[in-house]
């Protein structure tokens, strides 16, 4: 008859676990299927913004409440973001660790400058009067550019995040999957921009 003696470690072992494994590309996959639900969000604001932008209810049309200067220093600074961010990538491939934190910074400075301006301009159009509830036009202006700042802020603080994970844990794997996330996530929102400032800022400014 087989020895059926077991241990006191043998019997402590768990008969079925579960390795702790995350497989690289599973992230990136499902990070990938999030920015397409993100791009049909945006779809949808920039169609109702296609249908209402003229719906200006006898208040202000874009020509009097648009200020393409402001806007066009707000496009300077997210660009210039995004050039200082491919340059954390850079610096990350090269596993330094000091110049990915401060090319981050720096983009992260540049984030918070274009979220200021346009906390300003939003000021601006309600102390003249020209807030949401003042037409459909502002009304879906308001809700198109602020939901792209409102992902520019949620894009600031997982920025900070990540600088505080990389100055604890360095470059390793997991951090630098997390940094091309935030990448892509990052540029993005450019050219999302890129189409808001050409039809709401640019066409507005013309028609």
């Amino acid at each position: 008859m087989a020895d059926q003696t077991m241990t006191t470690a043998d019997s402590e072992k768990p008969i079925f676990y579960v390795e702790d494994y995350h497989a690289p590309g599973s992230t990136m996959f499902g990070f990938w299927i999030y920015l397409m639900s993100d791009t049909l969000i945006f779809a949808v604001l920039f169609a109702t913004y296609g249908v209402l932008g003229h719906a200006y209810a006898g208040g202000p049309t874009p020509k009097e409440t648009l200020e393409l200067p402001l806007v066009a220093l707000n496009t300077a600074m997210l660009l210039l973001s995004s050039i200082t961010y491919g340059f954390a990538m850079l610096e990350m491939e090269r596993n330094d660790k000091t110049k990915t934190l401060l090319w981050l910074a720096v983009t992260g400075l540049f984030g918070i400058a274009f979220v200021g301006l346009e906390l300003h301009e939003f000021s601006g159009l309600i102390a003249e009067g020209a807030g949401p509830w003042r037409s459909a036009y502002l009304s879906s202006f308001f809700t198109l550019v602020g939901t792209h700042g409102l992902h520019v802020t949620i894009g600031i603080i997982w920025l900070v995040t990540l600088m505080a994970q990389v100055m604890i844990h360095g470059l390793g794997e997991d951090n630098r999957r997390r940094l091309t996330c935030l990448s892509l996530f990052w540029h993005f929102l450019d050219v999302i921009w890129i189409g808001v400032f050409s039809v709401v800022y640019l066409l507005g400014a013309l028609g």
